[in-house]
């Protein structure tokens, strides 16, 4: 069996470091908000050239967070991509916002920009592109337009963590970057984790307050920044100035993270090559290869093709005992939990036509190439 992606290998190339690591921490007694969260929250903002890094529970709550800190709430509208994971739409409705959805690109599966340009009213206060599949959406026509229109730039890079877009890394150029540290994710840990980055020092402190439950003298920081105010706080600990939420890395795996980031790049760089092999033999079949932007530099989270014979290929790869997978089969605007946007099909055009003719297939650093010719083979035969 070919997975889709191979956890376990992955861990034995650094099984040592990490045991290493993490009796570490359980020695130390220290297992909230330790000296490891602190240093990965240093070593991940330094690694996208920003100047804060806050940890968090998970990916979706970076992205609630970050929408809070960014003062979005009830009755504002928000710009994203009709083509992501669930989350980045639900984490939009649960801070009381409205999700827009425009349509996406054929070749990248990203946002349209030019689609969001189109849907802006009095009503939007923010965009969030969605690096879908670790390859850069168009962030320079983005950031224009959202410059032109004052609106805040909130990146979801939960699948793009490394890539890059014309030198800068994804999630480093809007208002703040949210980021999913799930174990399949490129820089996954052993449970779930998240991290919010950005450079503005408002949304950073008040992020932090939120993700500890808005205490503290990070809470009263936050206090007087929202509300204009020059407070001096009570020195009672359990003082709470706004209401925030339980969301902290966890020291273990901020201890995992830490270790993982020094090899991410190297990782990355394989998936890059494994990426080019399939398309350098892909492009002479019918069959859409994913495309990147120009100056743009995917870390192909996931590799996936867009092909009219999808289901044949789909059927042919797992008789072979390849595991090859359909990602968000159903656009956002068209799933029931956000039927009351009412939104109809025919509204994403584009997106409506190209994901019932995705395929994912199996790419992670490990894959060896005598597994990637079998899966290539497989595809062939199929197209032929």
């Amino acid at each position: 069996m070919i997975p889709i992606t191979d956890l376990s290998a992955q861990y034995k190339s650094i099984m040592e470091e990490i045991q290493k690591e993490v009796s570490g921490v359980l020695e130390s007694g220290s297992y909230i908000m330790g000296k490891h969260v602190r240093q990965f929250e240093e070593s991940f903002a330094a690694y996208n050239s920003c100047k804060y890094a806050i940890g968090v529970a998970n990916g979706t709550d970076a992205l609630v967070i970050s929408l809070m800190a960014a003062g979005i709430g009830k009755g504002d509208e928000v710009i994203t991509t009709s083509f992501s994971f669930f989350a980045t739409a639900e984490a939009i409705t649960s801070v009381g916002a409205n999700p827009v959805f425009a349509d996406i690109d054929a070749d990248t599966y990203n946002i349209d920009p030019d689609d969001i340009e189109r849907k802006i009213t009095d009503k939007t206060k923010a965009i969030v592109p969605v690096h879908i599949f670790g390859n850069p959406a168009n962030m320079r026509k983005i950031l224009n337009t959202a410059a032109k229109h004052n609106l805040y730039v909130i990146e979801d890079a939960c699948q793009a963590v490394g890539a890059l877009y014309k030198g800068k890394r994804a999630g480093s150029m809007g208002n703040a970057g949210c980021f999913s540290f799930f174990p399949s994710k490129n820089l996954g840990c052993y449970g779930d984790g998240g991290a919010i980055i950005t450079n503005d020092e408002r949304i950073a402190v008040i992020a932090k307050a939120l993700s500890r439950h808005g205490g503290g003298k990070t809470g009263l920081r936050a206090y007087n920044l929202i509300n204009g105010s020059n407070e001096k706080g009570n020195p009672d600990k359990y003082c709470n100035y706004l209401i925030g939420c339980n969301s902290r890395l966890d020291e273990i795996q901020a201890a995992i993270l830490n270790v993982k980031l020094k090899h991410l790049d190297r990782w990355n760089e394989r998936r890059r090559e494994k990426a080019h092999l399939y398309n350098s033999i892909f492009r002479n079949y019918p069959v859409n290869i994913p495309k990147e932007e120009t100056g743009s530099q995917s870390v192909y989270h996931i590799y996936t093709l867009s092909a009219r014979n999808r289901d044949g290929i789909l059927k042919a790869l797992r008789g072979q005992e390849i595991d090859a997978r359909v990602y968000y089969s159903i656009p956002l605007h068209l799933q029931k939990g956000l039927e009351h946007l009412g939104y109809k099909k025919g509204d994403m055009k584009v997106a409506e036509e190209v994901i019932p003719c995705m395929i994912s297939l199996p790419l992670y650093p490990e894959l060896t190439t005598k597994e990637q010719n079998r899966i290539i083979k497989c595809i062939i035969n199929t197209l032929t």
